[in-house]
């Protein structure tokens, strides 16, 4: 050293000396951070870098994640849940309704709305919150639900701990609000924190810290509220789960301790240990999944974890059910329950709708938001139909239909996974058009195309653009691929795992206010014949045969319909009659409202007029239609629903709307 004020650092161990000849220094450094990072791995040219690792928390999600494992049983249990939804690109309405539906109704302990609140206190807007969100890249939502959850009055006080811990873990304040549910058997907290550190940048967690740091970090402090679990308690968890009908931690063990041949033992240093693996072997006998041989060996099945875990579900869509019938003061007919397959009422089984009654609407999951309806079903039994996410949540235009509520009629059917003929034809023209798609190519293809043919196929490539990347040229023009058809069907095969179920909805209202009802009922259609439904006499099946006849009297009465002794027969216009008195009392109500004439949309006619609302009506969905002079009322379509508020054209067609909206030939339009 020259002086005191002189450090000359050198790498290696002690007593070696300085480098090797030949090294720089910088070249220690580095090759010093390689090897603490990825070890011999790295050493042998292999980097072990993830990108798991980015992000802030990542080394203490790790020292988190490292902790006595053996510990486990005695510490008390957290589950939390995380995801991060993506915001820009109008995602935002997305958060709006997942706020909503965190402060529905019947979530607390009194059975009155979530209360959102945040670190400042024990309320908070939520719509402020959601306002400070606007242009943010991402959002975390988590969900916290403490295994005993149940022996805290006030789930606030251990989530306002909990953030406070995250802030100093991640080293930033953190903007976020919360609410608390009690509706369940496990009392749990929704929380919703932006995705922008202190400085208004993007902020960005480290996947360990998120999988694992946080979940330990809810551990600790429920385990400084209630202490840890007594030896009593961790046996008599474990010794519950013997004989659960469920994918457990015994058969977690189980399929790790098998050989290759699934051929496991009961044996284990703990006698404790050991009992359990064996009391689990022989439920799982029982059940069908473990096959007893010589020795005191067993052989597992080889879907036993599939099978344990569907099992698993089916219980937990029987709660669900029998939740719900006890919330309605009802008891579930356990014999007449069904689980909707939609893969078992397909194609192969002759597509069978299931049409009936909506008896409960729910979330299957509340941290995806996919959801469930509880249906009625008109062959008396009663239906779980597993749905999807909500459109909110998507952003597709295909989500649930509005309306379904407890009491109204739907129809569900399974979604066709298959090509339409639209794809076939658009390939078609493409292959003699040197693999460009236009209007002028398809006339060229088939003359006798009309422009409401042409727009069908346009909005196809529209609605593909995105998930297939397609080219689109300055012309209006489409580039279509060698392999097009191929990946259309992969797009609607992966559409039809996220949304299993096409639901339509048939009544907006309860079966009694449908009897004497001065519009084309539900029950209309069912009495000509339209559905060709089938009712079986139990539930609501025998329901809707009571129904039927009730308005099959009142048609009789209003000289809609005529008896030839146990026949009745109908007038041929009996729809469009009733049809036409709900358009008259509506458009009556409508002109004291609007101060504007009704004119009826005549066939040939053209109507015109800004799109105003929708209105849903016994006689089915109809577009208000509004300009300076007058406005119309006429069929709604589900393409509509993001063109309010829109000045639009069209013709009446067949009593349909030939839409059309846009600019140029090759404009958009709805048929």
């Amino acid at each position: 050293m020259a002086d005191d004020e002189y450090f000359d650092p050198r790498l290696g161990r002690m007593g070696k000396g300085g480098a090797p000849k030949g090294r720089r220094f910088a070249g220690l450094v580095r090759a010093a951070t390689n090897v603490a990072r990825g070890g011999a791995r790295a050493r042998r040219g292999r980097s072990s870098y993830a990108g798991h690792r980015n992000g802030r928390g990542a080394g203490i999600g790790r020292l988190l994640a490292s902790r006595d494992k053996h510990a486990l049983y005695r510490r008390r249990r957290v589950v939390v849940k995380a995801r991060i939804v993506r915001l820009r690109g109008g995602a935002i309405g997305g958060a709006r309704a997942h706020l909503r539906y965190l402060q529905r109704d019947g979530t607390t302990r009194d059975g009155e709305r979530g209360q959102v609140y945040g670190a400042a206190g024990p309320e908070a807007d939520g719509q402020q919150f959601l306002a400070r969100s606007e242009g943010d890249r991402h959002q975390f939502r988590f969900i916290v639900a403490p295994e005993d959850g149940g022996e805290y009055n006030d789930l606030q006080p251990l989530v306002r701990r909990l953030m406070t811990r995250m802030e100093s873990d991640l080293g930033t304040r953190l903007d976020w609000i919360a609410v608390d549910h009690f509706n369940s058997g496990h009392p749990h907290s929704h929380i919703l924190l932006r995705g922008v550190d202190e400085a208004g940048k993007d902020l960005v967690i480290a996947r360990d810290y998120i999988s694992q740091g946080l979940r330990e970090r809810a551990a600790e402090l429920v385990d400084l509220d209630l202490g840890p679990r007594s030896d009593r308690e961790i046996m008599a968890s474990r010794r519950a789960e013997i004989d659960h009908p469920r994918f457990t931690s015994i058969d977690r063990t189980l399929v790790r301790a098998a050989d290759a041949e699934r051929i496991v033992t009961p044996r284990a240093r703990d006698p404790f240990e050991h009992d359990l693996r064996a009391g689990r072997l022989g439920a799982l006998s029982r059940m069908g999944l473990a096959t007893p041989l010589a020795a005191g060996r067993w052989q597992l099945a080889a879907d036993l974890e599939t099978v344990l875990r569907t099992m698993g579900e089916k219980g937990d869509i029987i709660r669900t059910m029998q939740r719900e019938y006890g919330r309605a003061s009802r008891t579930l007919p356990s014999a007449q329950t069904r689980i909707y397959d939609p893969a078992g009422a397909g194609a192969g089984a002759g597509e069978k709708a299931l049409v009936g009654r909506v008896m409960a609407r729910g979330l299957a999951d509340e941290h995806a938001g996919r959801e469930y309806l509880i249906v009625e079903g008109l062959d008396g039994n009663s239906h779980y139909v597993k749905l999807w996410k909500g459109q909110g949540e998507t952003g597709e235009g295909d989500g649930l239909p509005d309306g379904i509520i407890a009491g109204t009629i739907v129809e569900i059917r399974p979604r066709d996974v298959a090509l339409r003929p639209a794809d076939r034809t658009i390939v078609a023209v493409a292959d003699m058009n040197g693999g460009h798609y236009d209007r002028d190519a398809h006339l060229d293809f088939d003359p006798d195309a009309s422009p409401a043919f042409l727009d069908r196929h346009q909005r196809r490539l529209e609605a593909l653009r995105r998930p297939l990347g397609l080219a689109r040229s300055p012309d209006g023009g489409w580039t279509i691929g060698p392999d097009h058809l191929t990946r259309v069907l992969a797009h609607e095969s992966t559409r039809s795992g996220d949304r299993p179920v096409r639901m339509t909805l048939r009544a907006p209202v309860a079966l009694e206010k449908m009897v004497q009802a001065q519009a084309a009922t539900w029950l209309d259609h069912m009495l000509v014949g339209e559905d060709g439904l089938q009712l079986r006499d139990a539930g609501f099946g025998a329901e809707a045969r009571t129904a039927l006849a009730a308005r099959r009297d009142w048609l009789v009465g209003e000289g809609l319909a005529q008896r030839h002794g146990e026949a009745v027969s109908f007038a041929p216009d009996m729809l469009a009659t009733l049809r036409q008195r709900e358009l008259s009392r509506m458009s009556t109500r409508l002109e004291r409202q609007l101060a504007l004439p009704y004119r009826a949309a005549a066939d040939g006619e053209p109507v015109e007029g800004r799109l105003t609302r929708r209105l849903d009506l016994l006689s089915g969905r109809f577009a208000l239609l509004e300009n300076a002079h007058e406005f119309t009322l006429v069929p709604w379509r589900d393409a509509l629903d993001r063109r309010v508020g829109q000045t639009m054209s069209g013709m009446v067609v067949g009593g349909d709307i030939d839409w059309r909206f846009g600019r140029g030939r090759g404009g958009p339009g709805i048929s």
